[in-house]
């Protein structure tokens, strides 16, 4: 969630330590360094992947392998001549400009899957530095299934690699958070989304805080203490999707893979799947790239979101080396001319298409739980209201029992809900903010739009609810539908709709995740209920 463009001063206790930089090179040839990037994100077999890298060292050595449930080496290359180039100080925004260093062949044996590059060198005494980055490869024709797709537009707004991303960076003021409006997909990837430890922190925290308990945000610290971007947690791979497919790969699931970048260029790639499936944190998307969804559920298609945070309409330029969000309302230069193209909040009245038309839910119709001070008592749970419906069903839950809670804590971070109501013990959709006519609510928990500040500016916060408040407020111009007006408090939801011939599964979460990493039964089960119901070969 990122703040409105005009909120009230940027409060002092926001995460922007003085000297917690973004990763940037050096340009001192006596510091060992190297980082590397790709020309495109995803290839077909038998297609080549333009490799650049920079490096103070002479010499550096690579390797490529296939992640996920037992990663595979593909290929390995040592002793590589180093190279070191300039960067522009806006890299961030504009691309860092190396050349090419080498190129990689897809072999044409080599399965849809996710690949990380990395490059590594040593330094005169003997310590080993290694950075990475990715690239998809994709099925020529479908090998699987089901498709899952990587959310690659929330990666490029919460990359800070070169200074700054969507969220904050610019100016000199280390406590004003100052967003670019464009990130560049040329650059280095910050460290920790696509690769880190087992067991890093996450963006929730599990237990039950006693009182008098201080706001605290693990993987915050957690990164600053190891020398981790500060936003190593909140999108793609290593945090997301990657737990996903060692779980899905255990259990015998076979995935093609394909990137919303693939949607939005070539959005007949989804074209002979029974299933497109989704996992973690899909914050932003093009219009191009929705418009690929809804037509593969219209024909008939699954859609299996079990993420959350659907919210932000952005832009490709460049030939999609250039991604554009300005967020504030009319900010856009393109307003002047196509404002239902401003890259905007999905629910602004302008673009006419609001979020839940898509996925069933919206970002801002639950925001966040179990992160920082926003919910930190809750359950970390869902509670069941339909246990009937298929998605349940041999999950032996009953109405009122709450699920994927503990330690797995399903239920945290970013979320997603719509305007809702209750008649007779259950949850119904208002539809006030476009919700589908056919969406079922099969369970809630409490969300709130931030975190509320009990300790005047002394306790650091992640998300204070004045941004969000904030943005509301600029999307409306300051005169918000009853629904929305001081709309303090939401809820997660999962549920179920259909539309035109398909069906969409919305876990409306972005931890739904950790329940399969702690093995929680009922988040295991309800997954492979979706699964097995979307994907026709399972049936």
């Amino acid at each position: 969630m990122s703040q409105h463009s005009a909120p009230p001063p940027p409060p002092r206790y926001a995460w922007s330590i003085p000297g917690w930089e973004p990763e940037r090179p050096r340009n001192d040839p006596a510091v060992k360094e190297i980082w590397c990037y790709t020309d495109r994100m995803s290839y077909d077999p038998g297609q080549e992947v333009a490799v650049h890298v920079h490096t103070t060292a002479d010499t550096y050595d690579l390797r490529v392998l296939r992640d996920g449930a037992e990663p595979a080496t593909v290929l390995r290359l040592d002793g590589l001549p180093g190279a070191a180039h300039s960067t522009p100080a806006d890299s961030y925004a504009a691309g860092c400009g190396w050349p090419v260093a080498l190129t990689i062949p897809v072999g044409d044996a080599w399965p849809s899957g996710f690949y990380l590059i990395i490059v590594g060198i040593t330094d005169e005494h003997g310590r080993r530095h290694e950075r990475e980055h990715f690239f998809v490869v994709r099925s020529a024709r479908p090998a699987a299934r089901a498709a899952l797709i990587l959310t690659t537009s929330t990666m490029l707004a919460y990359n800070d690699w070169g200074g700054a991303n969507a969220y904050r960076g610019l100016g000199d003021d280390a406590y004003a958070e100052i967003a670019t409006p464009r990130q560049s997909a040329l650059r280095p990837i910050a460290r920790g989304i696509l690769r880190k430890p087992e067991g890093a922190a996450r963006n929730r925290h599990t237990g039950r805080p006693p009182l008098g308990w201080i706001p605290r945000h693990p993987a915050y610290e957690w990164a600053y203490a190891n020398g981790y971007s500060r936003h190593h947690a909140d999108a793609l791979w290593a945090t997301y999707e990657r737990p996903f497919v060692a779980w899905a790969e255990r259990h015998g699931y076979q995935l093609d893979y394909l990137t919303q970048h693939d949607l939005h260029f070539e959005p007949g790639r989804l074209d002979g799947y029974d299933c497109a499936v989704i996992v973690g944190h899909d914050e932003y998307w093009t219009s191009e790239m929705r418009d690929a969804i809804d037509a593969f559920v219209d024909a008939g298609g699954g859609l299996a979101r079990f993420g959350a945070n659907f919210l932000w309409q952005v832009r490709l330029e460049d030939d999609g080396a250039t991604q554009v969000c300005y967020k504030s309302p009319g900010a856009d230069p393109i307003n002047d001319t196509d404002p239902r193209r401003d890259t905007t909040a999905w629910d602004h009245p302008k673009l006419g298409r609001p979020g839940a038309a898509t996925m069933g839910l919206t970002g801002l119709g639950g925001v966040y739980a179990r992160y920082g001070s926003t919910t930190p008592r809750s359950s970390g749970g869902y509670t069941v209201y339909r246990p009937d419906h298929w998605a349940l069903e041999g999950t032996d839950l009953y109405y009122g029992d709450v699920f994927g809670g503990d330690d797995a804590c399903i239920v945290s971070f970013e979320v997603d809900g719509v305007d809702y109501t209750f008649r007779k013990g259950l949850p119904y959709p208002t539809g006030e903010d476009g919700a589908p006519a056919t969406l079922q609510i099969l369970a809630m928990a409490p969300a709130v739009m931030g975190e509320a500040d009990r300790w005047e500016g002394q306790v650091p916060l992640g998300a204070p609810e004045g941004e969000v408040l904030g943005l509301v407020a600029g999307l409306y111009d300051g005169d918000p539908p009853e629904y929305r007006r001081q709309a303090r408090y939401g809820a997660a939801m999962m549920g179920v709709f259909t539309r035109g011939a398909g069906t969409v599964f919305n876990a409306g979460t972005s931890e739904w995740v950790s329940g399969l990493i702690h093995r929680d039964p009922y988040t295991e089960r309800i997954t492979r209920n979706v699964l097995h119901r979307f994907i026709k070969e399972t049936r």
